[in-house]
């Protein structure tokens, strides 16, 4: 079934249309590739999904439940449950410097939890739940034995890890990644490559935007190239990277010909 339905999506900064006319589904399970040049907008259409920027029109729809139409309005508390839906990966880490790697993993989840109508009387296996599920995560990114260590402390690759098990801690329905190894040099790249190929390995619904070519065709169950703000090309890798229909796809390829 469709987890995600996104129709007609726009969006303006100025007088600037950085989106325009948007739309794709993603199915359970499954992974898209959003690809394109540098300001082609794939960015602001992960920030638009996650509500992190407000479209000026369209609607976005998760597992049926229409969580956002251009013409409704919505107030603070209800943009936070919506955007819980989505699991989000930033290209910098933004861990938070002054908690170790476990604290930065559990702590939306402990703060989630205090919002709950049972923290009163199960304070403490809540707690205990959080901790022992951030310990997993850790054991799940390959970080056993840093939950202690502070993000200075940490490479660039595992703060990524820990980023992506902190987005993994809530349980969101979809799993978005913005250029997550942008900042990493070639070898950590390797690191955070191999994690999300083995979230996609055990069907976590993702939407990623990469310059990674290689690993789009290797894990993308459905690509969509964007330039402009617009879809130029929407299909598997095979429609899309083996036999693009557009003289712009085609000159995008010929650009990371070495990379794919």
């Amino acid at each position: 079934m469709d987890i995600l339905k996104v129709e007609n999506l726009c969006k303006r900064f100025g007088h600037a249309e950085v989106l325009c006319d948007i739309s794709f589904t993603l199915r359970e399970g499954e992974s898209l590739a959003i690809l394109g040049s540098s300001g082609s907008g794939k960015t602001t259409l992960l920030r638009c999904l996650n509500f992190l920027e407000r479209p000026d029109k369209g609607r976005i729809s998760v597992r049926d439940e229409l969580l956002f139409e251009a013409a409704a309005k919505y107030d603070d508390s209800s943009i936070r449950s919506k955007r819980l839906h989505f699991g989000f990966v930033f290209q910098a880490f933004n861990l938070f410097p002054q908690y170790t790697a476990l604290k930065n993993i559990t702590l939306a989840r402990e703060l989630a939890a205090k919002e709950s109508p049972e923290y009163a009387k199960n304070k403490k296996a809540l707690h205990e739940k959080i901790y022992s599920d951030g310990l997993d995560l850790l054991e799940q990114m390959g970080l056993s034995a840093r939950g202690d260590y502070y993000p200075h402390q940490l490479s660039g690759g595992q703060q990524q890890r820990v980023a992506i098990a902190r987005a993994l801690a809530l349980r969101p329905d979809i799993l978005c990644f913005d250029e997550p190894t942008s900042a990493l040099d070639p070898e950590l790249t390797g690191e955070v490559l191999r994690v999300i190929k083995s979230l996609a390995d055990k069907r976590t619904t993702m939407l990623i935007v990469t310059h990674e070519m290689q690993f789009a065709r290797q894990i993308a169950d459905t690509i969509l190239f964007m330039d402009e703000g617009m879809t130029v090309e929407y299909g598997t890798p095979e429609e899309v990277m083996d036999n693009p229909k557009t003289d712009r796809m085609k000159r995008f390829l010929e650009h990371y010909s070495g990379d794919v």
